[in-house]
Protein backbone atom coordinates (compact mmCIF):
# COMPACT_ATOMS: atom_id res chain seq x y z
CA UNK A 1 0.00 0.00 0.00
CA UNK A 2 1.41 3.40 -0.99
CA UNK A 3 2.26 5.77 1.85
CA UNK A 4 1.58 9.48 1.18
CA UNK A 5 5.23 10.32 1.77
CA UNK A 6 6.23 7.88 -0.99
CA UNK A 7 4.64 10.09 -3.63
CA UNK A 8 6.59 12.67 -5.60
CA UNK A 9 6.21 15.86 -3.59
CA UNK A 10 7.32 19.46 -3.96
CA UNK A 11 5.22 22.10 -5.68
CA UNK A 12 6.64 21.46 -9.18
CA UNK A 13 6.15 17.70 -9.22
CA UNK A 14 2.74 18.01 -7.59
CA UNK A 15 1.78 20.33 -10.46
CA UNK A 16 2.93 17.71 -12.96
CA UNK A 17 1.23 14.75 -11.28
CA UNK A 18 -1.86 16.52 -9.89
CA UNK A 19 -2.35 19.73 -11.92
CA UNK A 20 -5.97 20.11 -10.77
CA UNK A 21 -5.10 19.83 -7.07
CA UNK A 22 -6.17 23.07 -5.31
CA UNK A 23 -3.18 25.29 -4.43
CA UNK A 24 -4.88 28.56 -3.38
CA UNK A 25 -8.44 28.23 -2.07
CA UNK A 26 -8.88 31.76 -0.69
CA UNK A 27 -7.16 35.12 -1.06
CA UNK A 28 -7.97 38.79 -0.37
CA UNK A 29 -8.38 39.40 -4.11
CA UNK A 30 -10.71 36.42 -4.46
CA UNK A 31 -8.33 34.56 -6.78
CA UNK A 32 -8.07 30.78 -6.48
CA UNK A 33 -5.56 28.58 -8.31
CA UNK A 34 -4.77 24.94 -8.87
CA UNK A 35 -1.18 23.71 -8.66
CA UNK A 36 -1.07 23.64 -12.45
CA UNK A 37 -2.28 27.24 -12.69
CA UNK A 38 0.05 28.45 -9.92
CA UNK A 39 3.20 26.95 -11.42
CA UNK A 40 2.11 28.03 -14.90
CA UNK A 41 1.94 31.62 -13.65
CA UNK A 42 5.43 31.26 -12.18
CA UNK A 43 6.76 29.81 -15.47
CA UNK A 44 5.29 32.74 -17.40
CA UNK A 45 6.99 35.22 -15.06
CA UNK A 46 10.32 33.40 -15.52
CA UNK A 47 10.06 33.81 -19.29
CA UNK A 48 9.16 37.49 -18.84
CA UNK A 49 12.03 38.25 -16.47
CA UNK A 50 14.53 36.46 -18.70
CA UNK A 51 13.27 38.45 -21.68
CA UNK A 52 14.10 41.58 -19.67
CA UNK A 53 17.67 40.44 -19.05
CA UNK A 54 17.35 38.96 -15.55
CA UNK A 55 18.94 35.67 -14.63
CA UNK A 56 20.97 33.57 -12.24
CA UNK A 57 22.59 35.48 -9.40
CA UNK A 58 20.34 38.55 -9.62
CA UNK A 59 18.27 39.87 -6.72
CA UNK A 60 14.60 40.80 -7.14
CA UNK A 61 12.75 42.70 -4.42
CA UNK A 62 9.01 43.00 -3.97
CA UNK A 63 6.64 44.96 -1.73
CA UNK A 64 3.33 43.15 -2.07
CA UNK A 65 0.36 42.63 0.25
CA UNK A 66 -0.83 39.20 1.33
CA UNK A 67 -2.30 37.56 -1.74
CA UNK A 68 -1.43 35.19 -4.59
CA UNK A 69 1.24 37.49 -6.05
CA UNK A 70 4.04 36.93 -3.48
CA UNK A 71 3.80 33.17 -4.07
CA UNK A 72 4.09 33.57 -7.85
CA UNK A 73 7.15 35.82 -7.54
CA UNK A 74 8.82 33.48 -5.04
CA UNK A 75 8.27 30.42 -7.19
CA UNK A 76 9.50 32.16 -10.33
CA UNK A 77 12.70 33.29 -8.62
CA UNK A 78 13.14 29.81 -7.15
CA UNK A 79 13.35 28.20 -10.60
CA UNK A 80 15.58 30.75 -12.32
CA UNK A 81 18.45 31.15 -9.84
CA UNK A 82 17.31 34.50 -8.43
CA UNK A 83 17.37 35.62 -4.80
CA UNK A 84 14.01 37.12 -3.84
CA UNK A 85 13.79 39.87 -1.22
CA UNK A 86 10.41 40.35 0.44
CA UNK A 87 10.22 43.94 1.66
CA UNK A 88 8.16 44.73 4.74
CA UNK A 89 5.39 47.01 3.44
CA UNK A 90 5.48 48.94 6.74
CA UNK A 91 8.97 50.29 6.04
CA UNK A 92 9.48 53.96 5.30
CA UNK A 93 10.67 55.30 1.94
CA UNK A 94 14.19 55.79 3.30
CA UNK A 95 14.29 52.21 4.59
CA UNK A 96 13.08 50.83 1.27
CA UNK A 97 15.81 52.74 -0.54
CA UNK A 98 18.54 51.72 1.94
CA UNK A 99 17.73 48.04 1.61
CA UNK A 100 17.42 48.16 -2.18
CA UNK A 101 20.80 49.91 -2.42
CA UNK A 102 22.49 47.50 -0.01
CA UNK A 103 21.07 44.39 -1.67
CA UNK A 104 21.91 45.46 -5.20
CA UNK A 105 18.42 44.46 -6.38
CA UNK A 106 18.05 44.73 -10.15
CA UNK A 107 14.25 44.57 -10.21
CA UNK A 108 11.40 45.50 -7.90
CA UNK A 109 7.71 44.61 -7.91
CA UNK A 110 5.40 46.97 -6.01
CA UNK A 111 1.71 47.19 -5.22
CA UNK A 112 0.13 50.67 -5.64
CA UNK A 113 -0.64 50.79 -1.90
CA UNK A 114 3.11 51.04 -1.27
CA UNK A 115 4.07 53.24 -4.21
CA UNK A 116 4.59 56.29 -1.97
CA UNK A 117 7.59 54.51 -0.40
CA UNK A 118 9.25 54.03 -3.77
CA UNK A 119 9.78 57.63 -4.90
CA UNK A 120 13.58 57.35 -4.65
CA UNK A 121 14.09 53.87 -6.06
CA UNK A 122 15.28 55.27 -9.36
CA UNK A 123 18.33 56.63 -7.55
CA UNK A 124 19.55 53.29 -6.21
CA UNK A 125 21.77 52.75 -9.25
CA UNK A 126 21.19 49.02 -9.81
CA UNK A 127 17.49 48.80 -10.71
CA UNK A 128 16.79 47.75 -14.28
CA UNK A 129 13.11 46.88 -13.99
CA UNK A 130 10.23 48.29 -11.88
CA UNK A 131 6.91 46.43 -12.08
CA UNK A 132 3.49 47.51 -10.80
CA UNK A 133 1.45 44.58 -9.45
CA UNK A 134 -2.25 44.97 -8.69
CA UNK A 135 -2.75 48.39 -10.31
CA UNK A 136 -1.00 51.20 -12.12
CA UNK A 137 1.99 53.14 -10.78
CA UNK A 138 3.41 56.00 -12.89
CA UNK A 139 6.77 55.01 -14.34
CA UNK A 140 6.31 51.30 -13.53
CA UNK A 141 5.66 48.55 -16.06
CA UNK A 142 2.25 46.93 -15.41
CA UNK A 143 2.56 43.26 -14.48
CA UNK A 144 0.01 42.24 -17.10
CA UNK A 145 2.06 43.96 -19.80
CA UNK A 146 5.24 42.30 -18.52
CA UNK A 147 3.92 38.74 -18.75
CA UNK A 148 1.36 38.98 -21.60
CA UNK A 149 3.68 37.97 -24.49
CA UNK A 150 5.03 34.91 -22.71
CA UNK A 151 3.91 31.26 -22.40
CA UNK A 152 3.27 29.30 -19.23
CA UNK A 153 5.47 26.40 -20.36
CA UNK A 154 8.24 24.89 -18.27
CA UNK A 155 11.38 27.03 -18.72
CA UNK A 156 14.62 25.48 -19.92
CA UNK A 157 17.85 25.55 -17.91
CA UNK A 158 16.14 25.89 -14.54
CA UNK A 159 18.44 26.88 -11.67
CA UNK A 160 17.55 26.90 -7.98
CA UNK A 161 17.01 30.31 -6.36
CA UNK A 162 15.97 31.30 -2.86
CA UNK A 163 15.51 34.05 -0.31
CA UNK A 164 17.67 36.87 0.95
CA UNK A 165 16.24 38.19 4.21
CA UNK A 166 16.80 41.63 5.68
CA UNK A 167 16.51 43.20 9.09
CA UNK A 168 18.11 46.24 10.65
CA UNK A 169 21.32 45.53 12.53
CA UNK A 170 22.06 46.82 16.00
CA UNK A 171 23.99 49.66 14.40
CA UNK A 172 20.83 50.66 12.58
CA UNK A 173 22.18 49.54 9.20
CA UNK A 174 20.41 46.79 7.25
CA UNK A 175 21.69 43.22 7.47
CA UNK A 176 21.02 40.80 4.66
CA UNK A 177 21.14 37.12 5.55
CA UNK A 178 22.29 34.84 2.74
CA UNK A 179 22.18 31.09 3.19
CA UNK A 180 23.73 28.74 0.62
CA UNK A 181 21.38 26.91 -1.70
CA UNK A 182 21.59 23.14 -2.16
CA UNK A 183 23.08 21.87 -5.40
CA UNK A 184 19.75 20.55 -6.63
CA UNK A 185 17.51 21.07 -9.63
CA UNK A 186 14.45 23.15 -8.55
CA UNK A 187 11.92 20.30 -8.68
CA UNK A 188 14.19 17.97 -6.74
CA UNK A 189 14.92 20.76 -4.24
CA UNK A 190 11.20 21.37 -3.64
CA UNK A 191 10.72 17.65 -3.09
CA UNK A 192 13.60 17.65 -0.59
CA UNK A 193 12.09 20.67 1.17
CA UNK A 194 8.91 18.68 1.77
CA UNK A 195 10.83 17.09 4.65
CA UNK A 196 10.01 20.32 6.47
CA UNK A 197 6.47 18.96 6.57
CA UNK A 198 7.61 15.78 8.28
CA UNK A 199 9.14 17.81 11.13
CA UNK A 200 5.83 19.55 11.83
CA UNK A 201 3.48 16.74 10.72
CA UNK A 202 2.17 18.61 7.71
CA UNK A 203 0.63 15.55 6.08
CA UNK A 204 0.66 15.28 2.27
CA UNK A 205 -2.54 16.38 0.52
CA UNK A 206 -4.19 16.78 3.91
CA UNK A 207 -6.39 19.84 4.04
CA UNK A 208 -5.58 23.54 4.01
CA UNK A 209 -2.87 25.79 5.46
CA UNK A 210 -3.92 29.18 6.84
CA UNK A 211 -1.75 32.22 6.01
CA UNK A 212 -2.62 34.80 8.65
CA UNK A 213 0.62 36.75 9.18
CA UNK A 214 2.48 39.07 6.82
CA UNK A 215 3.83 37.14 3.84
CA UNK A 216 7.03 39.19 3.95
CA UNK A 217 7.82 37.50 7.30
CA UNK A 218 10.41 34.73 6.99
CA UNK A 219 8.57 32.40 9.36
CA UNK A 220 5.31 32.79 7.47
CA UNK A 221 7.10 32.11 4.17
CA UNK A 222 8.78 28.99 5.49
CA UNK A 223 5.53 27.45 6.65
CA UNK A 224 3.31 28.28 3.69
CA UNK A 225 5.98 27.08 1.24
CA UNK A 226 6.36 23.99 3.40
CA UNK A 227 2.62 23.41 3.14
CA UNK A 228 2.58 23.84 -0.64
CA UNK A 229 5.48 21.43 -1.00
CA UNK A 230 3.43 18.65 0.61
CA UNK A 231 0.32 19.42 -1.42
CA UNK A 232 -1.67 21.45 1.09
CA UNK A 233 -3.67 24.35 -0.33
CA UNK A 234 -3.33 27.88 1.05
CA UNK A 235 -6.13 30.01 2.48
CA UNK A 236 -4.57 33.47 2.47
CA UNK A 237 -5.92 36.15 4.78
CA UNK A 238 -5.29 39.87 4.51
CA UNK A 239 -4.61 42.13 7.48
CA UNK A 240 -5.06 40.02 10.61
CA UNK A 241 -8.53 40.05 12.07
CA UNK A 242 -9.17 37.55 14.89
CA UNK A 243 -12.78 36.75 14.09
CA UNK A 244 -12.12 36.48 10.37
CA UNK A 245 -9.29 34.07 11.20
CA UNK A 246 -11.71 31.83 13.06
CA UNK A 247 -14.17 32.11 10.18
CA UNK A 248 -11.50 31.01 7.69
CA UNK A 249 -10.46 28.06 9.88
CA UNK A 250 -14.11 26.95 10.02
CA UNK A 251 -15.03 27.65 6.39
CA UNK A 252 -11.95 26.05 4.82
CA UNK A 253 -11.48 23.25 7.36
CA UNK A 254 -7.94 24.45 8.00
CA UNK A 255 -5.57 21.72 9.17
CA UNK A 256 -2.30 23.65 9.60
CA UNK A 257 -1.35 27.26 10.34
CA UNK A 258 1.48 29.56 11.37
CA UNK A 259 0.97 32.40 13.86
CA UNK A 260 2.84 34.71 16.22
CA UNK A 261 1.97 35.07 19.93
CA UNK A 262 0.30 38.47 19.50
CA UNK A 263 -2.33 36.76 17.37
CA UNK A 264 -3.00 34.30 20.17
CA UNK A 265 -3.61 37.23 22.54
CA UNK A 266 -6.06 38.88 20.17
CA UNK A 267 -7.89 35.62 19.53
CA UNK A 268 -8.24 34.98 23.25
CA UNK A 269 -9.65 38.49 23.78
CA UNK A 270 -12.64 37.76 21.55
CA UNK A 271 -15.91 37.44 23.48
CA UNK A 272 -16.69 33.85 24.34
CA UNK A 273 -19.84 33.87 22.21
CA UNK A 274 -17.73 34.85 19.18
CA UNK A 275 -15.13 32.19 19.89
CA UNK A 276 -17.84 29.56 20.21
CA UNK A 277 -19.43 30.57 16.92
CA UNK A 278 -16.75 28.84 14.83
CA UNK A 279 -15.55 25.25 14.56
CA UNK A 280 -11.80 24.72 14.92
CA UNK A 281 -11.82 20.93 15.22
CA UNK A 282 -10.05 20.51 11.85
CA UNK A 283 -6.80 22.01 13.26
CA UNK A 284 -3.93 19.56 13.57
CA UNK A 285 -0.82 21.79 13.72
CA UNK A 286 -0.54 25.49 14.63
CA UNK A 287 3.12 26.49 14.67
CA UNK A 288 4.38 29.71 16.24
CA UNK A 289 7.71 31.52 16.47
CA UNK A 290 9.19 35.04 16.14
CA UNK A 291 8.68 36.05 19.79
CA UNK A 292 8.38 34.45 23.22
CA UNK A 293 4.83 33.36 23.99
CA UNK A 294 3.71 34.13 27.57
CA UNK A 295 3.11 30.96 29.55
CA UNK A 296 -0.48 31.79 30.43
CA UNK A 297 -1.37 32.71 26.86
CA UNK A 298 -0.03 29.43 25.56
CA UNK A 299 -1.79 27.43 28.28
CA UNK A 300 -5.07 29.11 27.36
CA UNK A 301 -4.54 28.28 23.69
CA UNK A 302 -3.96 24.63 24.60
CA UNK A 303 -7.15 24.66 26.65
CA UNK A 304 -9.10 26.13 23.75
CA UNK A 305 -7.63 24.41 20.68
CA UNK A 306 -6.17 21.29 22.26
CA UNK A 307 -2.64 19.84 21.80
CA UNK A 308 -2.02 21.36 18.36
CA UNK A 309 0.33 24.23 19.29
CA UNK A 310 3.90 23.73 18.09
CA UNK A 311 6.77 26.12 18.76
CA UNK A 312 9.94 26.66 16.81
CA UNK A 313 13.00 28.75 17.69
CA UNK A 314 15.67 30.21 15.47
CA UNK A 315 16.14 33.16 13.17
CA UNK A 316 16.71 34.12 9.57
CA UNK A 317 20.13 32.56 10.04
CA UNK A 318 18.62 29.12 10.58
CA UNK A 319 15.92 27.11 12.37
CA UNK A 320 17.16 25.51 15.57
CA UNK A 321 14.57 23.79 17.77
CA UNK A 322 11.04 22.44 17.82
CA UNK A 323 8.81 22.09 20.88
CA UNK A 324 6.10 19.56 20.10
CA UNK A 325 2.83 20.02 22.01
CA UNK A 326 3.24 17.13 24.44
CA UNK A 327 6.83 18.10 25.20
CA UNK A 328 5.90 21.71 25.91
CA UNK A 329 3.15 20.54 28.26
CA UNK A 330 5.76 18.41 30.04
CA UNK A 331 8.27 21.29 30.10
CA UNK A 332 6.31 24.57 30.04
CA UNK A 333 8.38 27.43 28.71
CA UNK A 334 10.77 25.40 26.60
CA UNK A 335 11.35 26.36 22.97
CA UNK A 336 12.18 22.75 22.24
CA UNK A 337 15.04 20.46 21.35
CA UNK A 338 17.42 20.77 18.41
CA UNK A 339 16.05 19.69 15.04
CA UNK A 340 17.85 17.06 12.99
CA UNK A 341 21.14 18.38 11.67
CA UNK A 342 21.34 21.18 14.26
CA UNK A 343 23.15 21.37 17.58
CA UNK A 344 22.49 23.81 20.41
CA UNK A 345 25.34 24.81 22.71
CA UNK A 346 25.45 27.14 25.70
CA UNK A 347 28.73 29.04 25.97
CA UNK A 348 30.10 31.51 28.49
CA UNK A 349 31.59 34.81 27.34
CA UNK A 350 34.97 33.12 26.80
CA UNK A 351 33.51 30.44 24.56
CA UNK A 352 33.56 27.61 27.13
CA UNK A 353 30.65 25.18 26.94
CA UNK A 354 28.39 25.26 30.00
CA UNK A 355 26.67 22.26 31.59
CA UNK A 356 22.91 21.70 31.75
CA UNK A 357 21.08 24.24 33.87
CA UNK A 358 23.66 27.03 33.55
CA UNK A 359 22.67 30.21 31.74
CA UNK A 360 24.89 31.48 28.96
CA UNK A 361 25.01 32.55 25.33
CA UNK A 362 22.97 30.36 23.00
CA UNK A 363 24.99 29.11 20.02
CA UNK A 364 23.64 27.06 17.16
CA UNK A 365 25.47 24.83 14.70
CA UNK A 366 24.27 23.26 11.48
CA UNK A 367 25.83 20.08 10.17
CA UNK A 368 24.93 20.94 6.60
CA UNK A 369 24.87 24.70 6.01
CA UNK A 370 26.01 28.12 7.14
CA UNK A 371 25.17 31.74 6.30
CA UNK A 372 26.70 35.17 5.81
CA UNK A 373 25.58 38.75 6.26
CA UNK A 374 25.74 40.18 2.75
CA UNK A 375 28.61 42.60 2.31
CA UNK A 376 29.49 42.55 6.01
CA UNK A 377 32.29 40.08 6.77
CA UNK A 378 33.01 41.64 10.18
CA UNK A 379 29.44 41.15 11.42
CA UNK A 380 29.46 37.64 9.97
CA UNK A 381 32.71 36.85 11.77
CA UNK A 382 31.43 38.25 15.08
CA UNK A 383 28.41 35.92 15.01
CA UNK A 384 30.53 32.76 14.81
CA UNK A 385 32.72 30.71 17.11
CA UNK A 386 34.06 28.07 14.75
CA UNK A 387 30.98 26.69 12.98
CA UNK A 388 28.65 27.71 15.81
CA UNK A 389 26.78 31.01 15.56
CA UNK A 390 24.60 33.10 17.85
CA UNK A 391 21.55 35.21 17.15
CA UNK A 392 22.06 37.09 20.38
CA UNK A 393 20.01 35.15 22.95
CA UNK A 394 20.93 33.83 26.36
CA UNK A 395 19.41 30.74 27.92
CA UNK A 396 20.08 27.23 29.16
CA UNK A 397 19.60 23.58 28.31
CA UNK A 398 17.96 21.18 30.73
CA UNK A 399 19.22 17.65 31.38
CA UNK A 400 17.19 16.34 28.42
CA UNK A 401 18.61 18.87 25.97
CA UNK A 402 15.57 21.15 25.87
CA UNK A 403 16.33 24.83 25.40
CA UNK A 404 14.92 27.61 27.56
CA UNK A 405 15.44 31.24 26.49
CA UNK A 406 15.97 33.69 29.35
CA UNK A 407 16.67 36.95 27.55
CA UNK A 408 18.28 38.54 24.52
CA UNK A 409 21.89 39.47 24.89
CA UNK A 410 21.38 42.21 22.37
CA UNK A 411 18.86 44.93 23.02
CA UNK A 412 16.47 43.86 20.32
CA UNK A 413 12.79 44.49 21.00
CA UNK A 414 10.22 42.00 19.69
CA UNK A 415 6.76 43.51 19.35
CA UNK A 416 4.01 41.43 17.80
CA UNK A 417 6.58 39.00 16.40
CA UNK A 418 8.53 41.77 14.62
CA UNK A 419 12.16 42.55 15.46
CA UNK A 420 12.85 46.18 16.36
CA UNK A 421 16.37 47.47 16.92
CA UNK A 422 16.72 50.35 19.41
CA UNK A 423 19.95 51.74 17.94
CA UNK A 424 18.14 52.65 14.73
CA UNK A 425 15.47 54.59 16.66
CA UNK A 426 18.08 56.19 18.90
CA UNK A 427 19.89 57.43 15.82
CA UNK A 428 16.73 59.11 14.54
CA UNK A 429 15.90 60.72 17.90
CA UNK A 430 19.46 61.89 18.40
CA UNK A 431 19.10 64.01 15.29
CA UNK A 432 16.29 66.06 16.87
CA UNK A 433 17.62 69.39 18.15
CA UNK A 434 15.90 68.98 21.52
CA UNK A 435 17.61 65.66 22.32
CA UNK A 436 20.94 65.54 24.15
CA UNK A 437 20.92 61.83 25.01
CA UNK A 438 18.53 58.98 24.40
CA UNK A 439 17.98 55.30 25.16
CA UNK A 440 15.28 53.16 23.58
CA UNK A 441 14.08 50.05 25.39
CA UNK A 442 11.27 47.53 25.24
CA UNK A 443 8.75 47.53 28.06
CA UNK A 444 5.97 45.00 28.77
CA UNK A 445 2.84 45.16 26.63
CA UNK A 446 -0.04 42.73 27.34
CA UNK A 447 -0.98 42.39 23.66
CA UNK A 448 2.22 42.90 21.69
CA UNK A 449 4.68 41.37 24.17
CA UNK A 450 6.79 44.50 24.17
CA UNK A 451 6.32 48.10 23.18
CA UNK A 452 8.91 50.74 22.38
CA UNK A 453 9.73 53.41 24.97
CA UNK A 454 12.20 56.26 24.56
CA UNK A 455 14.08 57.69 27.55
CA UNK A 456 15.31 61.16 26.67
CA UNK A 457 17.67 63.72 28.16
CA UNK A 458 16.87 67.10 26.63
CA UNK A 459 19.36 69.71 25.52
CA UNK A 460 20.12 72.42 28.08
CA UNK A 461 18.19 75.09 26.20
CA UNK A 462 15.03 72.98 25.95
CA UNK A 463 12.14 73.14 28.38
CA UNK A 464 10.24 69.87 28.72
CA UNK A 465 6.59 70.38 27.87
CA UNK A 466 3.60 68.12 27.41
CA UNK A 467 3.92 68.65 23.67
CA UNK A 468 7.56 67.59 23.35
CA UNK A 469 6.92 63.85 23.74
CA UNK A 470 4.29 63.97 20.98
CA UNK A 471 6.68 65.99 18.81
CA UNK A 472 9.42 63.37 19.22
CA UNK A 473 7.06 60.53 18.35
CA UNK A 474 5.92 62.38 15.23
CA UNK A 475 9.59 63.01 14.36
CA UNK A 476 10.10 59.24 14.33
CA UNK A 477 6.94 58.57 12.33
CA UNK A 478 8.26 60.79 9.55
CA UNK A 479 11.47 58.76 9.35
CA UNK A 480 10.66 55.19 10.41
CA UNK A 481 8.06 52.51 9.97
CA UNK A 482 5.22 53.08 12.44
CA UNK A 483 5.85 49.85 14.32
CA UNK A 484 9.35 51.05 15.22
CA UNK A 485 8.24 54.37 16.67
CA UNK A 486 8.08 54.91 20.45
CA UNK A 487 4.65 54.55 22.00
CA UNK A 488 5.76 56.73 24.90
CA UNK A 489 8.59 59.08 25.89
CA UNK A 490 9.97 59.63 29.41
CA UNK A 491 12.32 62.49 30.21
CA UNK A 492 15.37 61.96 32.43
CA UNK A 493 18.07 64.18 33.87
CA UNK A 494 20.78 61.65 32.97
CA UNK A 495 21.14 58.17 31.52
CA UNK A 496 23.44 55.55 33.10
CA UNK A 497 26.54 54.77 31.05
CA UNK A 498 29.76 52.88 31.62
CA UNK A 499 33.10 54.62 31.63
CA UNK A 500 33.41 53.75 27.95
CA UNK A 501 30.08 55.42 27.19
CA UNK A 502 27.98 52.27 26.77
CA UNK A 503 24.36 52.59 27.95
CA UNK A 504 23.40 50.37 30.89
CA UNK A 505 20.10 49.30 29.39
CA UNK A 506 19.60 46.47 31.85
CA UNK A 507 19.38 49.08 34.61
CA UNK A 508 16.91 51.13 32.58
CA UNK A 509 14.67 48.15 31.85
CA UNK A 510 14.67 46.75 35.36
CA UNK A 511 11.91 48.91 36.88
CA UNK A 512 9.58 48.18 33.98
CA UNK A 513 10.12 44.43 33.90
CA UNK A 514 10.48 43.51 37.58
CA UNK A 515 6.76 43.88 38.21
CA UNK A 516 6.03 41.53 35.30
CA UNK A 517 8.13 38.76 36.86
CA UNK A 518 10.78 38.81 34.16
CA UNK A 519 14.39 39.21 35.20
CA UNK A 520 16.46 41.65 33.22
Amino acid sequence: MEHPWDRRLGVWWIAEDHPDQPAIVASPSGRTLTFGELTGSAHRLVHALRANGLGTGDIVAYALPNDVDPVIWQLACAEMGIRYLALNPALSAAEFTDILEHSGAVAVAVHPDFADRMSDVGNTGTLELAVAVGGDIPGFLPYEELVAPHPDTLPEDRVLGGAISYSSGTTGKPKGVLRPLPALEPSAAANAMSTFGRAFRFLPFDGVHLVSTGMNHGGCQGFYLGALNVGQALAIGGKFDPENTLRMIDEHRVTTAYMVPTQFVRLLRLPEEVRNRYNHSSLKVVAHSAAPCPLEIKKQMFEWWGPVIWETYGGMEGAATIAKPHRWLEKPGTVGRAVAGMAVRILDDDGNELPAGEIGNVYLESATSTFEYRGDPETTKSAFRGRSFTIGDIGYLDDDGYLFICDRAKDMIISGGVNIYPAEIEGVLSAHPAVADVAVIGIPDPEWGEQVKALVVTADSVTTTDDLDAELIEWCKDRLARYKCPRSVDFRDTLPRTETGKLLKRTLREKFWTASGRHV
